[in-house]
């Protein structure tokens, strides 16, 4: 494929058009009924599920149908609608071949550089008649809140058994490992007490709960594990003592046996310091705890020699470019994918310092990532029919 083919404008043109369009987690419908009138003489079929009405968002997933002109299986492209914030009003702009806010926002290039990228890619298959097999493209809702968009698609609506999702930086990479993840709450329950007048009286939860914390290994356990506290709250006054705090946290590892083993020891730290406590002193069943754990996703493990890295790599080098293979700490809808049996590797499209108001993403980039997704179509359509 030719760089020249892409229409560098219309991309610039689309890009600052979806940024200008609100659309943080939750609220992505707007987002979706523009991506849908500008791809509707390309697409044969729009689909909307029903996740919207499980997560509180004001739509559901958008699957886009493409027919083929060659007789292969179907690939799937993806990204996600939502965005962080501060994400209202955004105000993108454009200047030495790069985009921003306006600094007093997020930009958004976290998904929506992708969807451009997908949108003049689209647009270049169908204006130029080019050779592709049929196409899935899911866009997915509230992905930054915990991937809820697509832990409700309706996997029914994807044909495709192979794909990639865009959604990271690096446009010279692709990420075939990305880690499980188990989303823990622990409550720890005290007991009040005037903190001035009888503090004896009290249990101080949050007491107990820095306690056990304390003993955590946290940041990174290992090359595979990660583990973090990132959320405490003891609502109330300061001259009670708090009988409740909550601590929110997360533990990621590429090995599931390390992921169950420091999820464990985690729990069971805060029971060790409970019952440690209740030793020297038990007050009607108090102090206790309630653990909430779920796991958030599970990991990715793509073979170095699947099919979708082998194409994403000969796609490059038809490019004169090379990929590289990439194991990354975070979690994507390729997760999901992966584990309901669609191959999904992740590739970048520049975008940087996301989720803050410094982000960016350079137009230069997103033409890369346009021409490697049209050389990827291309082989697909003359060699997939060997999967």
């Amino acid at each position: 494929m030719n760089k020249k083919m892409i229409d560098t404008r219309r991309l610039a043109d689309t890009f600052l058009s979806l940024a200008s369009i609100d659309s943080i987690s939750g609220q992505e419908k707007q987002l979706a009924e523009e991506i849908i009138r500008l791809t509707a003489p390309i697409v044969s079929e729009v689909l909307i599920d029903q996740a919207g009405l499980h997560i509180g968002s004001n739509t559901g997933n958008l699957i886009l149908k493409i027919k083929g002109n060659r007789p292969v299986a179907t690939l799937m492209f993806n990204a996600h609608m939502d965005t962080v914030e501060p994400g209202l009003g955004v105000r993108p702009q454009y200047k030495n071949g790069i985009f921003t806010s306006d600094g007093s926002t997020i930009l958004g290039a976290d998904d929506k550089g992708a969807i451009a990228i997908i949108i003049e890619t689209l647009r270049i298959i169908h204006e130029q008649d080019l050779p592709h097999g049929p196409l899935d493209i899911v866009f997915t809702v509230c992905e930054e809140i915990g991937l809820k968009g697509i832990k409700h698609l309706d996997f029914s609506m994807v044909d495709a058994q192979i794909g990639y999702a865009l959604d990271t930086a690096d446009t010279e990479c692709i990420i075939t490992n990305a880690p499980s993840a188990n989303h823990f709450e622990i409550i720890v329950h005290g007991k009040d007490a005037h903190a001035g007048a009888d503090p004896e009286k009290g249990i101080n939860a949050i007491s107990l709960a820095c306690k056990a914390i304390a003993q955590l290994e946290l940041g990174r356990v290992d090359e595979e594990t990660t583990c973090n506290i990132g959320f405490m709250e003891a609502p109330g006054a300061t001259n009670i003592v708090p009988n409740r705090v909550t601590v929110k946290g997360e533990v990621r590892s590429h090995d599931e046996k390390k992921l169950d083993a420091v999820t464990s020891r985690i729990i069971s730290t805060f029971e060790n310091v409970i019952a440690d406590f209740r030793l020297k002193r038990s007050d009607d069943g108090l102090p206790r705890m309630e653990v909430r754990l779920e796991n958030e996703f599970p990991k990715t493990d793509i073979p170095h020699d699947h099919r979708v890295v082998k194409m994403a790599q000969k796609a490059a080098a038809n490019l004169g470019r090379a990929l590289s293979l990439k194991r990354t700490g975070g979690g994507s809808d390729a997760n999901i994918f992966f584990s309901k049996g669609i191959v999904t590797g992740v590739i970048g499209t520049g975008m940087k310092d996301i989720h803050t108001v410094r982000e960016s993403i350079r137009l230069e980039d997103m033409v890369k990532t346009v021409s490697l997704l049209l050389e990827i179509i291309d082989i697909h359509s003359r060699e997939s029919l060997l999967c």
